[in-house]
């Protein structure tokens, strides 16, 4: 009886810790699969349902053999009810981004497509418009944001922004539950992610610690935001988690196979967020370490790696051209920096097997000189706004949205801002000045560690890996935030920076509660209390606000208003700056119906504009009318002589756009449509 009770009690923790690994490569395999019957356009239920079952089985039974660390029921249970706690908290809260205003929206509508059509690039039929030469008209296109037009005139088509991954997992909750499905469906995903994160902290810091570490982290307001709507942070938070978590049971146990699933889940990554390959490439290093010890692990962890970049790489190449294209000078930056740490691995292994070595003199100063590294770039970056001002190309598109926030913020118009030099405070924002001392502090104890058992010649801790990862890129993240730099939005970069200072914070809590000499063990576990408290409390404070935000609810309603004031045979043309930024891909992804949209170019030339209206009018075919669909006013309809009707007048809230402000509460944003047809 006892042996039965105490093997249940084992199985727990091994099997929440397989779960994890299982969930994040199915949703590796899911992207890799969409890639290839997406691109042929066989991303079909009665195709892929099967088919995942399939992989679903068979990673089962790959999984099977990874030897997991002992966890303990009480650990697990509870890191399990904190993971439901966060996607309960998530899914009763979760937005309504539905218009590609964000990319949650753009998200959505690519995956709204691929669900229907099965096809990852969608084929335009241009008869329904009246034929090849209207796109030939100047200034009409079927692109808008986040859908690039590609193909000819003659046979033109539409390829969605981003990666293949997102679209494609979110399009399963489509065909599960329709739009309501895909709307909590982060929710859900992201409490994997706070479970993994929680897993990851209980096999490195102790198992009591790891629903410690989940609960601080699904605190925050940044992990809850993303959880909110269908970005691809929540996917990759998944992916990424169980990928270190990987790592550390390869380390532990000389696992193999623990190590390719490492290797293909954190490279597999960028399947659902190109820039995995930041984290992937920080693989090297740790392989490289791991090799000059001689472990088992390292070749298979990098061929995992490997494996998993070429793939996504290729499925960018072939689906997703026009956004990597549209990236490059983030990416190409990137890439050259993986081949700078590759021939850097090779050539240390190389000389290592060489027996060349760091001088005698230099190995015993390795410890003190990376505390001191790490402690002067922590500082570095956080004093950064005192002695720098970060820029970008002010003819880059992000330049113009920059500006006219500082315009209506009364800043000091500066379009090129990228506000990068500000990173830390975002970060300090969320978790806190004093969590973030204790996280570099704990930080560079960390990498003392690892530095003290290379110089005694020990196998380093089992956690480098993830550590390196983590650091490396939250390093990568803080000196270079790539996005516009507008709150809340902007801190989704700050979700693989986020856990790694909460994990640092509950690292060295936990030190403090286990490590006190006997005599002050008092003293100390109130130091412990009293260090994550700095962490829990600032959290709570900042996400208090935000507890019950609903951001954009409403909008779906506005666009069922207007795809029922559609009929057959209307043909829509996107006529000012909002409607072609919100609507051509929701008229013909949700409504149905062909959507063309006009350029800026045209819109500021009032003759050309209403010449190609004339134009396109009379190219439709018998039983087709052209309809006009403005979004800012009714200004632009009645300006080409049509007649508007307004179809939709919603109010939604939606989180400001704020450039040196912690956000604090919604504001409201207005939904107008009007609809015209065309004037004779």
């Amino acid at each position: 009886m006892v042996l039965s009770r105490l093997a249940a009690v084992t199985a727990i923790g091994d099997v929440v810790q397989r779960a994890v690994l299982v969930l994040g490569s199915l949703l590796v395999a899911t992207s890799a699969l969409a890639a290839v019957l997406g691109g042929l356009g066989w991303w079909r239920p009665l195709v892929v349902w099967p088919l995942l079952a399939v992989m679903l089985a068979g990673l089962a039974l790959l999984v099977r053999p990874v030897r997991p660390v002992p966890i303990g029921v009480g650990p697990a249970l509870a890191m399990l009810a904190v993971a439901l706690a966060a996607g309960w908290w998530a899914a009763a809260t979760h937005n309504g981004q539905v218009l590609p205003r964000r990319d949650a929206g753009s998200n959505l509508q690519a995956a709204l497509a691929l669900a229907e059509t099965g096809h990852r690039v969608l084929a335009i039929d241009p008869a329904a418009f009246g034929g090849a030469a209207v796109l030939g008209i100047p200034g009409i296109t079927l692109a808008s944001p986040a859908f690039y037009q590609v193909g000819s005139a003659g046979a033109p088509a539409i390829e969605p922004q981003f990666v293949i991954g997102p679209a494609a997992i979110y399009s399963l909750g489509d065909w599960i539950g329709g739009i309501g499905a895909m709307l909590v469906q982060p929710a859900w995903l992201s409490a994997f992610g706070v479970l993994g994160l929680s897993i990851l902290a209980a096999v490195t810091v102790g198992p009591w610690w790891g629903p410690v570490a989940g609960a601080l982290a699904a605190l925050t307001f940044p992990m809850l935001h993303v959880a909110r709507a269908t970005y691809s942070e929540p996917l990759a938070l998944v992916t990424l988690a169980a990928g270190l978590l990987g790592c550390v049971l390869a380390a532990r146990h000389e696992d193999r196979r623990a190590a390719l699933m490492a290797g293909l889940l954190i490279g597999g990554t960028c399947l659902v967020r190109i820039d995995g390959l930041r984290e992937a490439m920080l693989l090297i290093p740790v392989a490289a370490l791991g090799a000059i010890q001689e472990r088992r692990w390292p070749r298979a962890l990098l061929a995992g790696a490997g494996i998993g970049v070429g793939v996504s790489f290729a499925a960018g190449l072939a689906l997703s051209r026009e956004y990597l294209g549209s990236i490059a000078a983030s990416l190409v930056p990137l890439v050259a920096l993986a081949v700078a740490l590759a021939l850097a691995g090779a050539a240390t292994l190389v000389a290592a097997r060489r027996g060349m070595g760091l001088p005698d003199s230099v190995r015993r100063s390795l410890s003190a000189a990376l505390v001191i590294a790490v402690l002067v770039i922590g500082v570095a970056l956080t004093l950064r706004p005192l002695v720098m001002t970060v820029r970008q190309s002010a003819e880059d598109p992000g330049s113009h949205v920059v500006a006219g926030l500082q315009l209506r913020q009364g800043l000091p118009i500066d379009g090129g801002r990228t506000y990068a030099e500000q990173s830390v405070t975002w970060l300090a924002w969320w978790v806190g000045p004093i969590a973030l001392v204790t996280a570099l502090v704990a930080l560079a104890w960390g990498v003392r560690r690892m530095a003290l058992a290379w110089q005694a010649d020990e196998v380093l801790p089992a956690w480098s890996g993830p550590l390196v990862v983590a650091a490396g890129s939250t390093l990568l993240t803080l000196y270079r935030p790539g996005i516009t730099p507008d709150h809340p939005w902007a801190e989704r970069r700050l979700v693989i920076a986020i856990p790694l200072v909460v994990v640092l914070v509950v690292a060295a809590a936990a030190w403090l509660w286990r490590c006190g000499p006997a005599r002050h063990r008092r003293a100390f576990r109130i130091l412990a209390a009293a260090c994550a408290a700095a962490l829990a409390v600032p959290t709570a404070l900042a996400s208090w606000p935000h507890r019950t935000e609903r951001v954009e609810r409403g909008s779906l309603s506005a666009i069922v208003s207007v795809c029922h004031a559609l009929v057959d045979g209307d043909v829509v043309l996107a006529v000012d700056s909002r409607a072609a930024n919100e609507w051509p891909q929701v008229v013909r992804g949700q409504c149905g119906r062909p959507a063309l949209s006009t350029t800026t170019a045209l819109r500021r030339d009032p003759a050309a504009l209403r010449s190609a209206v004339s134009e396109i009018a009379a190219a439709l075919p018998a039983g087709s009318r052209l309809i006009l669909l403005a979004a800012d006013s009714a200004d632009a309809l009645t300006a080409l002589g049509a007649t508007p009707t307004q179809a939709v007048d919603v109010t939604v809230l939606e989180e400001p756009r704020l450039l040196i402000e912690r956000p604090a509460s919604l504001v409201p944003l207005t939904l107008d449509v009007w609809l015209a047809p065309a004037p004779a």
